[in-house]
């Protein structure tokens, strides 16, 4: 069975902290919102929207889930997900939570990414279904 892609509308951006700061802005939004620390840094994914002005950031992207919830089991899905983008030449960040995979592709190669990962026989749909429907 292929893997099910879902790309998010709204960009979000990776903004860098120093080691053990708090945001002091409302991180927490859009479709992925992560906060990890190390001894070295405060980095921080939230919607584009969000970002304060002169934060030293990276961005925009596309939040891109695959459609889990993942076994902790699984093996090799970051390595199925990333080998068509790398074949493409599309430098991403990856992230993973509990139930599933994120990949975050720069907004301006979404369509590359959507296609190298058509050609590798994943389905990417958008993360929700519009049109008029109720």
């Amino acid at each position: 069975m292929p893997l099910h892609l879902m790309e998010h509308p709204e960009d979000v951006s990776v903004v860098r902290l120093p080691g053990g700061e708090d945001p002091a802005f409302d991180w927490n939004t859009g479709p992925l919102a992560s906060l990890t620390r190390t001894a070295d840094e405060t980095s921080v994914v939230c919607a584009t929207a969000s970002v304060p002005r002169g934060s030293r950031t990276e961005g925009p992207f596309r939040a891109v889930e695959v459609a889990g919830p993942l076994d902790f089991s699984a093996v090799g899905v970051f390595a199925e997900i990333l080998a068509p983008l790398v074949d493409a030449q599309i430098s991403v960040l990856g992230l993973s939570t509990f139930d599933t995979d994120w990949v975050l592709v720069p907004t301006g190669r979404r369509e590359d990414a959507a296609a190298a990962w058509r050609r590798a026989g994943f389905v990417i749909t958008p993360s929700t279904l519009t049109g008029g429907r109720s």
